[in-house]
């Protein structure tokens, strides 16, 4: 009995530090479907270095438009041809790997012109990409885990009536995770008022294209700054930093490797909101293998 007391002692006060250890643990985020050359989405997800994959983008909805997605050279949506990512889909999921799809983005028609029509647009969603029933699934049959808001455009109407309609599909079985990346600036122009509702699960900033709020060369006190006011002003469960996975990715805002493990994370790590990096995009991803350069150190 003595022994095992003893080991008792030694063993919880171990299992306390990696629970403690791994509560900062993050994990990396990336964006794909925007660059026909970035590989499919089963490869994507069989790299082993990616936590979620987010389809980009239902670039079309709400307003009275027809929804469409735009996933670029990958599939054509007008014949059908995206249902084949159904088997790609599962894959992932079964890998572990959260697969979402982003809504918006910087080139798209879409707006909710009042909260029934973000109740439409919810209703679409849930039964064409989410666990509902339709006859023409974009996708195919597999269910995606969620919806990523990147609204950089339109109005900022709306948005918190959607994310609640969104939210509220978690209560017929599994769960919809609700994800946004709002730009640095704090607030959001876009979706700031959205999140305030305090219903999304994780946020990647994009801390690029916006040298007020991004790290340049050498100094990280902006984004430190910025990272502080979003991560104790947004109710969301965890942040996650939004950066380009090379210097052709955005028009500013790369962070190189030694820069980012030296002196960014060890930044921002200690937040108990830290849930990892996110990446634009796959495509750039590739070219620098920049995910698989920081997994060790997210």
């Amino acid at each position: 009995m003595a022994f095992r007391k003893k080991a008792l002692q030694v063993f919880l006060p171990l299992v306390m530090l990696l629970l403690v250890m791994g509560s900062n643990a993050g994990g990396i985020a990336i964006y794909w479907g925007q660059n026909g050359n970035e590989g499919t989405l089963a490869e994507t997800c069989g790299t082993g270095n990616y936590e979620f994959v987010i389809l980009a983008f239902l670039a079309t909805f709400g307003g009275g438009r027809t929804p469409m997605i735009n996933l670029a050279g990958h599939c054509d949506p007008y014949s059908n041809g995206c249902t084949g990512l159904s088997s790609d889909i599962k894959s992932c999921q079964a890998k572990g790997v959260k697969v979402m799809l982003s809504i918006g983005g910087g080139a798209g028609a879409y707006s909710l012109d009042s909260s029934e029509d973000a109740r439409q647009v919810a209703t679409y969603l849930w039964n064409n990409y989410l666990g509902g029933q339709s006859s023409s699934r974009p996708l195919g049959p597999a269910v995606l885990d969620g919806i990523d808001f990147d609204i950089e455009g339109g109005s900022n109407q709306h948005w918190d009536d959607l994310a609640r309609y969104l939210s509220g599909y978690s209560n017929r079985g599994k769960k919809v995770y609700l994800t946004a990346a709002p730009q640095c600036p704090f607030p959001d122009a876009w979706v700031g008022g959205a999140l305030m509702t305090g219903l999304f699960d994780y946020v990647w900033v994009q801390f690029y294209n916006n040298p007020p709020c991004q790290y340049t060369s050498g100094d990280a006190v902006n984004l430190e700054d910025a990272w502080k006011q979003w991560t104790t002003a947004i109710p969301a469960t965890k942040f996650l930093l939004g950066l380009p996975a090379a210097p052709d990715a955005a028009g500013s805002g790369f962070i190189p490797v030694s820069d980012l493990t030296s002196q960014v994370l060890p930044a921002i790590k200690g937040s108990a909101k830290y849930g990892g990096v996110m990446l634009w995009s796959k495509y750039y991803d590739d070219q620098t293998d920049y995910s698989a350069s920081i997994k060790s150190h997210v």
